[in-house]
């Protein structure tokens, strides 16, 4: 399946919608930052758009889904600059670059919203590899990785160690520094192992 496929279009909603959930969205970014995610309730969020709680659990269910909404725009720019962006990152470099690369953004992107990835990445067993984005990553990754013996499963390997909750637990222990190297060791290791046979 192509790459771009596995974007999720914005949803088209009515003009009221659009303003209820944008408003919803706005205080829910500013709350989260204030306070921590953790600390803030969904009735706060709610009083803070100036809606009521039914149209905010109706539109985002429970946290975690308001967590995934608040992270899509955030993915759409990243996945965007996968799709059409610059190399290394974009198109137009060998494979083993863009997988550094990508990385290596994704890091970055981790640790700019890592409390938000990790609930919407832990809000069910098994949630992360429900969400759309992660496809779109695990397909990517398996691209650049399809000249080694198993793509599929040596992209969802590597994609494990780029977890929320795997990094979040290291983090205190290992420091960003050494877990970003240990990560673009991994990232070129695996690009490597089409040489190695199997």
């Amino acid at each position: 399946m192509p790459l771009e496929l596995l974007r999720t279009p914005p949803r088209k909603e009515r003009a009221d919608a659009a303003r209820n959930r944008a408003a919803v969205l706005e205080a829910a970014a500013r709350l989260f930052a204030e306070r921590g995610v953790e600390a803030v309730s969904m009735d706060q969020v709610a009083a803070a758009a100036g809606v009521g709680k039914g149209t905010l659990f109706r539109r985002f269910g429970d946290k975690s889904g308001l967590a995934a909404a608040l992270l899509d725009a955030r993915e759409r720019v990243l996945q965007e600059a996968i799709l059409n962006g610059p190399p290394p990152l974009g198109p137009g470099a060998a494979a083993d670059e863009r997988l550094v690369a990508f990385v290596n953004a994704y890091f970055d992107y981790l640790l700019e919203y890592r409390d938000l990835l990790r609930m919407s990445e832990s809000a069910a067993p098994g949630a992360r590899y429900r969400i759309g984005a992660y496809r779109f990553w695990h397909r990517h990754t398996a691209i650049l990785l399809g000249a080694v013996p198993d793509p599929e499963h040596t992209a969802h390997a590597l994609l494990a160690a780029l977890s929320a909750v795997h990094v979040s637990a290291l983090l205190p222990e290992l420091g960003e520094e050494r877990i970003r190297a240990n990560l673009l060791r991994l990232a070129r290791s695996a690009t490597r192992l089409s040489d190695q046979g199997s």
